[in-house]
């Protein structure tokens, strides 16, 4: 049992052990929407266990800042006094009930505490430790291995997948966990390729009772032991030539507490246990004034849903955000991260599901990149060349969710633009299937090994703010005019702008053949051409819905059915999947919020924008995959009322 409870440590000690330092010095300068400090995360604790009696057993899901009304906010000067309050989310497992508070910390008391009827909070790591000593200490699940000349339990790991809802009694009134096994011959080896196919359990996390072991049948257990380290490679190529980027003079930005500053940009940073990254308030100075662009930016859900039918696989709709605690799973970057060059660091405090403090040291990274042409042109008239370098500063984290990791990037532009990208690697899904068989569904990336189809889509929610909180948006495409009178050559094409009035017409889909975007205006100020100054949102590539419309999968995740949403701020809709979608029958969230057809003409709009990608496996994704990108930008139209990087002075590079 020791060995066990030594490799339940080890497997979550980049999520649950980080050392409990102070976090980022500045942090004490003060400012409304500043993440709450360990003083303040502890006294939230303090007062929901004095004032709600809760006892050990008792599980925090969330504890963070509850943000204060915009007009706070955007009327704070410094030195005004700041009254400071809490949102908690707690699981009472000894009555099954979830209740939310709020905490006033300036009056060190409770002001609310309410029972959210009918909804199951996100898995907590602490349900996780036990689901594993509790399996591997049930003697059905023994036999089942010993089924498969598996006697070692050390040599066992488990991974915990959500139950879903499938409309199932169980489904609908308990907390529910269904674990998958994998066979790890030797300490080290990749703990995700060798699926012990076949064998689940279903378990009733509030009782920590195991419900009943699913034995679906004997399958070989893979024998590639998928091994990636570099100290378990036969050889390594030659070592890179070396790289070094340097600043002499230091990087270009700043920090202040929690607001960055870097060129004309500002913006603050920062975090929560649900949304992980999140910023605020980013303003680009134009001239002598700081002219708001987008209030609030997080990602809202990222949810992964498989295409397999085989065995239990079909459950599996991953709801990272929905379903897991994802702030929880940020990397510390203490050891090396993917940045280059000059970088600072912001470092994360949270508290654990036990009420427990923990510090996430080098959370968020902080850094700037070269990023070649800005712009360039060659006069022929006068032989001379004008040269700008693009550059933009990046703000980053890393998070580990099960077997992917996913990066989650914010860049900003010297020309005004601001781009998200999220970065895709880790390992992939697997499941196994016998000796010469061919999954419709998956793709065999190893003997025995089949990898499966699947989807990611990331929801964005943006907060805009384009010079004021009232804004319009506008959707623009290509308008091909039919050859005749009006285009005798059949050349003619124009630009068709739609205003989009209420949230009923705000669901829309990309059209990459009529290059279609949207442009979010201020109606009230206008640029020196007299058009309303605006951003636009350019998309990437992008990916429609796999699952059928009815399936229980679309239920849950209906957002994914338009890549754009478009509704009125409200302060409460936060996620696009609703507050609980852990084992929820769906129905919450934007697929819900946008038939009230509130209007989203000259109003406060928030943008839901949902990126996918399809991952068909390949076998250049075993055992490790190699990033993939996606993800879409924000620029300037109309905004400015010239290239706002006229000023950025040319190059100077000394030669040697």
């Amino acid at each position: 049992m020791a060995n066990i409870k030594l490799f339940i440590i080890i497997y979550f000690k980049h999520i649950m052990d980080k050392t409990t330092n102070q976090i980022h010095p500045d942090n004490s300068i003060q400012h409304p929407l500043n993440p709450l400090t360990p003083e303040e995360l502890n006294l939230v604790v303090d007062i929901t266990k004095r004032e709600c009696h809760l006892d050990e057993r008792v599980l925090f899901e969330t504890v963070c800042l509850l943000e204060p009304e915009k007009n706070i906010v955007q009327n704070y000067q410094s030195g005004d006094k700041i009254h400071r309050k809490a949102f908690v989310a707690v699981l009472d497992r000894n009555s099954k009930k979830t209740y939310e508070g709020i905490i006033s910390l300036n009056e060190n008391r409770l002001i609310s505490w309410n029972h959210i009827i009918n909804v199951q909070p996100r898995f907590m790591n602490e349900e996780l430790e036990e689901v594993v000593d509790l399996l591997k200490s049930h003697p059905d699940y023994i036999n089942a291995l010993k089924k498969r000349d598996i006697i070692d339990l050390n040599k066992v790991f488990i991974d915990l997948f959500a139950q879903g809802n499938f409309g199932t009694e169980e489904e609908n009134t308990k907390r529910l966990m269904r674990p998958h096994s994998y066979y790890v011959e030797s300490r080290g080896d990749n703990s995700r390729v060798r699926p012990i196919e076949g064998l689940s359990a279903v378990i009733d996390l509030n009782a920590m009772k195991i419900l009943r072991i699913e034995d679906l049948g004997i399958r070989p257990i893979p024998s590639d032991k998928g091994n990636y380290a570099a100290k378990l490679q036969e050889k390594l190529r030659d070592q890179l030539s070396e790289l070094n980027i340097n600043q002499p003079n230091g990087p270009g930005f700043k920090i202040k507490g929690q607001l960055v500053n870097w060129e004309n940009w500002s913006f603050r940073v920062g975090f929560t246990p649900r949304e992980g990254m999140i910023l605020h308030k980013i303003n680009y100075r134009d001239g002598n004034t700081d002219r708001p662009i987008i209030y609030r930016a997080s990602l809202a859900e990222l949810v992964v849903p498989y295409a397999e039918t085989d065995n239990d696989h079909f459950r599996n709709h991953s709801f990272d955000l929905g379903e897991n605690v994802f702030g929880r799973c940020v990397n510390s970057l203490t050891h090396g991260c993917d940045c280059l060059g000059e970088i600072s660091y912001m470092d994360v405090c949270m508290v654990n599901g036990r009420g427990k403090t923990v510090t996430y040291k080098n959370a968020i990274c902080i850094h700037e990149e070269d990023y070649g042409i800005l712009w360039k042109h060659t006069d022929q008239f006068t032989n001379k060349s004008e040269v700008r370098r693009s550059r933009r500063i990046v703000v980053s984290s890393f998070y580990t969710v099960g077997n992917y990791d996913y990066g989650i990037y914010w860049y900003f532009y010297l020309d005004g633009t601001i781009e998200f990208e999220t970065k895709l690697t880790g390992i992939l899904y697997c499941g196994a299937i016998e000796d010469n068989k061919i999954s419709s569904y998956g793709r065999i990336v190893a003997p025995n090994v089949n990898a499966m189809i699947h989807e990611h889509y990331f929801n964005l929610r943006l907060d805009m703010s384009v010079d004021g909180e009232k804004n319009s948006v506008v959707e623009v495409e290509a308008n091909l005019i039919k050859t005749g009178p009006d285009n005798p050559y059949g050349n003619a094409h124009k630009t068709k702008e739609t205003l989009i009035e209420t949230e009923n017409q705000g669901a829309r889909d990309i059209k990459p053949e009529l290059g279609r975007y949207w442009k979010v205006i201020n109606p009230s100020k206008r640029n020196r051409v007299g058009d309303n100054t605006g951003y636009k949102l350019l998309p990437g590539s992008n990916i429609k819905p796999m699952h059928q419309p009815n399936s229980p999968f679309m239920k849950r995740g209906g957002f994914v059915e338009h890549d754009l949403w478009i509704t009125q701020y409200d302060k409460n809709q936060i996620s696009p999947s609703g507050s609980y979608i852990n084992q929820s029958a769906g129905g919450d969230g934007l697929s819900s919020w946008y038939k009230s057809n509130r209007s989203i003409k000259n109003e406060d709009v928030v943008l839901w924008y949902t990126v996918g990608l399809m991952h068909v496996p390949r076998l250049e994704d075993f055992p490790i995959m190699p990033v993939e990108y996606i993800g879409f930008k924000l620029q300037p139209n109309g905004f400015f009322d010239k290239n706002p990087s006229l000023d950025v002075p040319p190059a100077h590079h000394k030669l040697k």
